[in-house]
């Protein structure tokens, strides 16, 4: 699975012009996201390249959720972007990638998933690298949902 799609003209506007955009969203990531290491960054016609060595699935995953969480970024492509498989005790979380539409909050989603509104915490902690307020999401963000078995 390497290739991702994202709203593009939602997020952050992190740069100004196609030629600084891969320089500008490789820092991004950099500071928003930790366990990435040897990170490159291409950027084309909307569409970033993610190459480098995550720690885990888990930064794998934020790395690309914060890259296509970019205005200006359509699509991202990740298949030289590698992680270690999980450990065979602790089975990798089942994930389930949500766009968020016009009029979400964080507690409708949990209510939805998890069949409570309080359970909205677990969305926020899930995707910290993506929201840096549980009341600040828009319409486009796409974030992750941790399912249970």
């Amino acid at each position: 699975m390497g290739l991702f799609d994202f709203v593009k003209d939602v997020g952050e506007n992190i740069f100004h012009t196609d030629a600084d955009a891969a320089d500008k969203i490789k820092e991004y990531v950099e500071v928003r996201t930790s366990g990435v290491k040897n990170l490159e960054v291409d950027f084309d016609d909307g569409c970033a390249t993610l190459k480098g060595e995550c720690t885990n699935q888990a930064a794998r995953e934020s790395a690309i959720l914060v890259a296509g969480n970019v205005a200006g970024v359509e699509k991202v492509v990740a298949d030289e972007l590698t992680a270690p498989p999980p450990p065979p005790e602790k089975p990798k979380p089942k994930v389930e990638y949500y766009t968020i539409a016009s009029g979400d909050t964080l507690s409708e989603i949990a209510q939805r998933y998890y069949g409570k509104a309080s359970a909205y915490h677990r969305i926020f902690d899930a995707n910290r690298d993506v929201i840096s307020d549980p009341d600040k999401i828009y319409p486009g963000q796409k974030i992750r949902i941790l399912l249970d078995d």
